[in-house]
């Protein structure tokens, strides 16, 4: 089994670099540096008390991730570093050391040996798609074949910062109702599990009077949920999330996603964050000089919509056939809006596709905050109108009886 080593090294100009290598030795280790043109300082093997627990144990989700906004960072400074007029190799080394998520590190370190050993920086880049979707890779190699690499990797850098901010502003639209939803829930079964049974004690010791009908369905919840039956609804809630998760991820994805563009409220930010980023992509594919079908059909992979993906599938094949890619558009108006059919039509005929799609995009980022802004204000005192209600239900349900009973004692 390879071990880790860790090494530092000086380069052809006697600058200092640091990285991580596999290998079974520290002399394999320290020949493969300088077969690499390098002069080996240091080379450490790293020890299990350096490594993280999370890598160690390798669980998936528990494994350092790359986030979008980390790639976006390290493509500009990449992007800055060749336009500056330093090698490829020499710009992945720095950002092997300048990268602080160490799995994207260790991606770059990879890149690099490959792009070492000849292997085209595409090619490189693709044995990674975790990290590099097929939009990645896709505008990397039309700068590779243009000549215009620092540019790409700029406008790569560019579409993926605006997808990371709509992805945060979709978050914090998100966020309010997650939490307050989730307060809800302890408080509720708070009440029911520890305060309930308390009420269902002093209405015991005051006679056996009828309970009012909410009382006593707030009874019968505490009740279930404290004996061995809400044990199989929890069990039966559990088992229907993961048959949905699996649903909506397998065989019903169209379905569901069909459903979240038509959903209320989040629907219609749905739809415009699908709008900006397929028309995002597909600008700055075409704008790279990708070919249009390969343009359509990367773009539908990274649509992050099943039906907007069909939809882009059909406008590849009528491009196949010689047909604009307006046409289909027009055929799905509560997919595809009429202003992204127009501006398309305006594009293709103009020869400025790439441009129109661009102001596509820069509209619906703007209508993305916008919605994002309108729903924070509306659902704020929607949810905290419905948390107040829903607990004040069960408190006048719990005092009810109490209220009875009052009536009924004798003055003296």
């Amino acid at each position: 089994m390879a071990l880790t080593f860790d090494y530092k090294v000086r380069d052809q100009k006697g600058q200092l670099v640091e990285g991580a290598l596999d290998g079974d030795s520290v002399d394999l280790v320290v020949r493969r540096l300088r077969e690499m043109g390098y002069l080996p300082v240091s080379v450490k093997p790293r020890s299990k008390s350096q490594m993280s627990l999370k890598a160690d144990l390798n669980i998936p989700g528990l494994t350092d991730r790359v986030k979008l906004g980390e790639l976006a960072v390290a493509t500009r400074q990449l992007s800055s570093m060749v336009d500056s007029g330093l090698s490829l190799v020499r710009s992945l080394s720095v950002m092997v050391s300048q990268v602080e998520n160490k799995q994207l590190a260790k991606v770059f370190n990879e890149v690099r040996l490959d792009a070492e050993q000849g292997l085209p920086f595409s090619q490189a880049l693709a044995k990674h798609p975790k990290v590099f979707d097929n939009l990645y890779v896709a505008m990397v190699q039309a700068g590779e074949t243009a000549g215009t690499l620092d540019t790409v990797l700029g406008q790569l850098s560019t579409t993926m910062e605006k997808r990371a901010a709509i992805n945060r502003r979709v978050k914090s639209a998100m966020t309010y109702p997650a939490v307050v939803g989730t307060m809800m829930v302890i408080i509720l079964t708070a009440m029911i599990v520890f305060i309930v049974p308390i009420f269902k004690k002093i209405f015991s010791s005051l006679g056996g009077a009828k309970l009012p009908l909410p009382t006593r369905i707030v009874i019968s919840i505490s009740n279930t949920i404290a004996s061995i039956w809400g044990l199989l609804v929890l069990a039966v809630i559990i088992a229907l999330i993961v048959a949905f998760v699996k649903w909506k991820n397998g065989p019903g994805k169209r379905t569901w996603d069909g459903f979240k563009l038509k959903f209320p409220v989040f629907g219609p930010l749905m739809h415009k964050v699908a709008m900006s980023r397929f028309s995002s992509s597909f600008a700055s594919l075409v704008g790279s000089g990708v070919p249009v079908l390969q343009s359509l059909d990367i773009t539908s992979d990274t649509a992050g919509n099943q039906v907007v993906a069909d939809v882009l599938q059909e406008a590849k094949e009528a491009v196949r056939q010689g047909r604009s890619i307006a046409e289909p558009f027009a055929h799905h108006p509560e997919v595809i809006p009429n202003l992204v059919t127009q501006m398309v039509e305006v594009g293709e005929k103009a020869g400025s596709l790439d441009a129109m799609l661009m102001k596509v995009s820069e509209f619906y980022d703007g209508e993305v905050e916008a919605t994002v802004n309108s729903l924070a204000s509306l659902l704020e005192p929607l949810m905290t109108v419905l948390m107040g209600a829903i607990v004040g239900v069960m408190v006048v349900s719990l005092y009810l009886p109490m209220f009875d009973y009052v009536k009924h004692v004798p003055s003296y």
